[in-house]
């Protein structure tokens, strides 16, 4: 398999924000395995700003960090950015199976390309980026359609 790239040949960039050291580690690995570019923060500011900085690809961005919603106040403010508003953003939580609606009520739920739960497999994390950076649409947004 080829590495992912964009247009200009350059490896597709993804950030990860996770206050779990472990777990960005993982995704580190997973990515870069598969020639993915994979930077990191451990906070919801610091990767607002690393955002801001990187242009990236693909958000990878964890519903619970230091305090309870800091990945929902992530969201809001990438959204509301003009220069990020485009960016995919998967939320991904340990969490989030238990109650989705606890972070994000429905009207705001179409801010999120992907939820995933914790703990994911590396081919599950694997074909969620690959299908995001793809273009494929999310199960989610079908059934909202």
């Amino acid at each position: 398999m080829s590495p992912p790239t964009t247009q200009d040949s350059a490896p597709r960039r993804v950030v990860i924000i996770d206050d779990d050291p472990d777990f960005r580690e993982f995704v580190r690995i997973v990515l870069e395995t598969h020639g993915y570019q994979v930077l990191e923060a451990e906070n919801a500011s610091d990767g607002l700003a690393l955002m801001r900085a990187v242009a990236p690809d693909l958000v990878l961005l964890d519903a619970m960090m230091s305090y309870e919603l800091a990945g929902v106040g992530a969201i809001r403010a990438v959204r509301t950015d003009p220069v990020l508003a485009h960016v995919p953003l998967i939320l991904i939580s340990a969490v989030l199976s238990e109650d989705e609606d606890r972070f994000l009520p429905a009207d705001e739920r179409n801010m999120v390309d992907r939820f995933l739960s914790k703990p994911i497999s590396p081919d599950e994390l694997l074909a969620e980026v690959s299908s995001i950076l793809s273009g494929e649409s999310s199960p989610e947004k079908e059934e909202s359609a």
